[in-house]
């Protein structure tokens, strides 16, 4: 498993211990398909292994794949673990029989993957169950977060899923050290039941949230106003209905307040 320091993510994560605290995070079960993404050089994996049913590990490292053919020769061959050489961004699950929301996510994602690994997997078709994510420290802070320190990364993730973190680790314990702490998050109940639930056209709400966070430094009336074409008047009778200050900005927002605002802008 590797951690996300530089860009080709070459920093390896050298305890066992900590690959056993990752595992255990993910609560795994002895019934549980696992798709794990940057298996590195497998110490993650084999935790992995001795937990789930099955692994299927995505890596696009050709060199790493070779060590790990020859590392887990026996789970390959008892069809235990599925190795796939490629880009994660790029991957179908179901072309490797997981299905929707019946398959879970153990993956190490490198920092600048980190915001569209997480919107194609969480608007895929083909959705896992939950995911269990080392990533940057102040990343899975930023995911986390709530008003008055919401974000778009934030309310996309929690829109779909809960989120929380489960522990962070040194950069100490990767070789070589990356410049930054990371933490273990985990993304449970993962489902698009938000968008039935309050009647939601899913493309028309992530373009009202999108708009709200154009620029970070300007009010929600003037991003709104600017983005969405919409007379200043009208917003602020909207903002007045939706229990929104005029001066409020998108970070100062719950979900309760952006679903009021789709409903009426």
């Amino acid at each position: 498993m590797r951690s996300h320091g530089t860009k080709l993510g070459q920093n390896f994560l050298k305890s066992r211990n900590t690959a056993r605290k990752i595992a255990e995070a993910a609560q795994i079960s002895s019934q549980d398909e696992i798709l794990e993404v940057g298996p590195g050089k497998g110490i993650l994996t084999e935790k992995l292994l001795a937990r789930a049913k099955r692994v299927v590990a995505v890596e696009k490292n050709p060199a790493l794949i070779k060590i790990l053919r020859v590392k887990f020769i026996n789970e390959l061959s008892l069809g235990k673990l599925a190795l796939v050489e490629g880009d994660i961004l790029k991957f179908n699950p179901a072309t490797e029989g997981l299905l929707p929301s019946r398959y879970r996510i153990v993956a190490n994602i490198p920092y600048y993957l980190t915001s569209h690994f997480l919107r194609k997997t969480l608007e895929s078709k083909c959705p896992p169950q939950d995911m269990t994510l080392t990533i940057q420290k102040e990343v899975a802070e930023r995911i986390c977060a709530r008003p008055p320190r919401m974000n778009l990364l934030a309310l996309s993730v929690q829109i779909f899923s809960q989120p929380k973190i489960a522990f962070k680790i040194s950069k100490k314990e990767f070789a070589p050290a990356p410049k930054v702490d990371s933490a273990v998050i985990n993304i449970n109940d993962i489902s698009r039941a938000f968008f039935s639930a309050n009647k939601i056209n899913e493309q028309k709400f992530f373009k009202i949230i999108k708009s709200g966070f154009a620029q970070k430094r300007k009010v929600l009336l003037n991003n709104l106003y600017h983005q969405q074409n919409i007379k200043k008047s009208e917003i602020e009778s909207v903002f007045e209905k939706c229990e929104v200050p005029i001066k409020a900005r998108a970070e100062n927002l719950e979900i309760k307040h952006w679903i009021c605002l789709y409903k009426n802008l």
